[in-house]
């Protein structure tokens, strides 16, 4: 059986957990008064997990993004593509859903290799 290793478990959930070179990340949301502002901080969140784990962008398999509000959808993907990798985009699907709290309009979910 593979190992499965999970990086801060909790009682609730885990950060990310790894089996076989897979990383599934629990989904991450940003602080900001803006969606723009919102993404830019799960990103950052995005990011530095990645990083702790051994990963990083250009390994992102799929994600997923939920928005508080779909007529946000553009404002989102102007900073997602800014911070995508050219020829490393992963498959994705974006999708409208009411989130954990009321201050939270971008909730991002991500799975990459390790």
């Amino acid at each position: 059986m593979s190992e499965i290793k999970r990086i801060d478990c909790g009682k609730r959930m885990s950060e990310a957990v790894i089996c076989n070179g897979v990383a599934w990340l629990a989904g991450q949301v940003g602080n900001g008064a803006t969606v723009a502002e919102q993404t830019q901080d799960a990103l950052a969140e995005v990011d530095a997990l990645l990083t702790r784990i051994g990963s990083d962008r250009t390994k992102i398999l799929s994600a997923q993004i939920w928005l508080a509000d779909i007529a946000d959808f553009e404002e989102m993907n102007g900073v997602w593509d800014a911070w995508v990798v050219p020829g490393h985009t992963p498959a994705r699907a974006t999708g409208e859903a009411k989130l954990a709290s009321a201050q939270y309009r971008v909730e991002i979910i991500v799975t990459a290799a390790v």
